[in-house]
């Protein structure tokens, strides 16, 4: 079934991972899956282009059926895989339409670490620092209201789409005593097997930053 699925991704990018988590989630172990480097530009390669005209990652397609958005990936799988693997969207109505809210709101949590170091002008890194901070307290205190995962008991969605960017920012130096809820959540889902089984390669043998150690 998943042979005629194939995946175009890039190590530690959160949407890729994510779709790699959700291919997990639904049993679809097997498919076409090919790792390429950002920083040689092989995301910018004809492969990619064939399937993603704007030559980003991911690049997905099952048959002749081509997603490229992430988030309308990971729905797409759920949906049409809803009788296999973990079941990933709540029957309860009040957890289906929290899992709907966190997994947009989770645009909102981002690190932009691509702006070029000598464009990042100190008054808008500090902007953008006090911005993140904001947002992140908001997601502990999402943590201590439901829990243990993002919409209330089970892993949803949610926590499919989220989670990347939250290891994200751990993996970036996100101190953990001053954002313990999160911790907790991240120290429990990355050990879910699907997570563990598609762990950003260029994360598992090297360190990680300490560039939002101060939040």
């Amino acid at each position: 079934m998943a042979k005629d699925m194939t995946l175009l991704w890039g190590p530690g990018s959160p949407p890729c991972w994510r779709v790699m988590i959700a291919l997990e989630e639904k049993g679809l172990q097997g498919y076409n899956s090919k790792q390429l480097s950002f920083e040689k530009g092989e995301h910018k390669g004809k492969d990619v282009l064939a399937i993603n005209p704007r030559g980003q990652l991911p690049a997905f397609k099952h048959g002749n059926i081509t997603l490229n958005e992430s988030y309308g990936a990971c729905i797409y799988l759920e949906e049409q895989f809803k009788g296999q693997g973990n079941k990933l969207t709540p029957e309860n109505k009040a957890e289906l339409a929290l899992m709907y809210q966190r997994m947009f709101e989770g645009q909102s949590l981002f690190y932009d670490r691509f702006v070029p170091e000598g464009e990042r002008h100190d008054s808008a890194k500090q902007r953008f620092a006090g911005q993140l901070k904001d947002e992140i307290k908001l997601w502990e205190g999402y943590m201590q209201a439901t829990g243990p995962y993002l919409a209330g008991k089970s892993f949803s969605l949610a926590d499919v789409i989220v989670f990347p960017v939250i290891a994200f920012l751990f993996r970036f130096g996100l101190n953990e005593e001053h954002f313990p809820k999160l911790a907790a959540y991240h120290n429990t889902v990355k050990d879910r097997p699907s997570v563990k089984n598609t762990w950003p390669p260029n994360w598992k043998d090297t360190p990680g930053m300490d560039a939002l150690k101060n939040l």
